[in-house]
């Protein structure tokens, strides 16, 4: 007991100047916000995430700084790093608004199908952990009212019962369907945003690759490959081509 005593007071010894240390760096830099020095915010704050930490707020400030700045394409990222931790946050979907519409290239994503409106309403009910969760408690919920079923005595009961343990089964599949599915969309789901001014498209990963088109700071992509110093890039309206790695900075 008293050495498990000596662990944890070491452990509180270390950990509580930590998070002294990163409470003095993040008032330093609101206050240097409000002081409309927006740099020295962001260095504030940058050295909270230098020392592995991060939280919705954090990235939030750090979208507000760079948007007084100009700087869209780190406003952006922030903001968007904030809204993955905190998807449902009023102020950083409206802040993030405010910068995409910054923005040099305005892009029309591609139509949608009924099924893949529907799809994605119903798979942003919850994340695949959400879904797998919900699986798992149809499952015992199906067996026991299986068991339930099969054990009654009562014909009346045993028609809800067996209805109800078919409802759960259905419910089951379609739960596991999904945390397969939307596993499937996390693993494949790999946006950057565009840091550059101005970036060539090519048709290539190379310096002498054809240009395709061209995309500006702020711009939304998907990475669908990497080769050497390059990613091929796809924009929401499915045109893709070649990058430099270094013109987007990946969420």
């Amino acid at each position: 007991m008293k050495m498990k005593f000596l662990i944890l007071t070491g452990l509180f010894l270390v950990i509580a100047p930590a998070f002294a240390q990163t409470d003095a760096m993040f008032n330093a830099g609101k206050e240097a916000y409000k002081a409309e020095n927006y740099q020295e915010a962001i260095d504030s704050w940058r050295q909270i995430l230098d020392n592995g930490e991060e939280s919705p707020e954090l990235y939030f400030n750090l979208g507000n700084a760079h948007y007084k700045l100009n700087n869209i394409g780190p406003s952006i990222y922030y903001f968007e790093k904030a809204r993955i931790l905190d998807p449902n946050d009023a102020d950083i979907k409206n802040n993030l608004a405010f910068a995409e519409n910054a923005r040099v290239d305005v892009i029309e994503p591609l139509p949608q199908t009924v099924f893949k409106t529907w799809y994605e309403r119903i798979s942003g009910v919850t994340d695949f952990d959400g879904w797998a969760t919900a699986g798992v408690v149809f499952t015992f919920s199906f067996v026991f009212l299986f068991l339930t079923y099969y054990f009654s005595a009562s014909e009346r009961k045993k028609r809800f019962l067996f209805a109800s343990s078919i409802v759960a089964l259905f419910l089951l599949m379609a739960s596991v369907a999904m945390a397969f599915t939307t596993y499937a969309d996390y693993q494949n789901n790999n946006p950057a945003i565009v840091f550059s001014e101005k970036v060539e498209v090519k048709d290539a990963p190379s310096v002498g690759g054809e240009v395709s088109f061209l995309i500006h700071e702020g711009t939304k992509v998907q990475v669908l490959d990497r080769e050497t110093n390059w990613v091929r890039i796809r924009l929401a309206d499915g045109k893709d081509g070649w990058i430099p790695s270094a013109d987007i900075k990946e969420l």
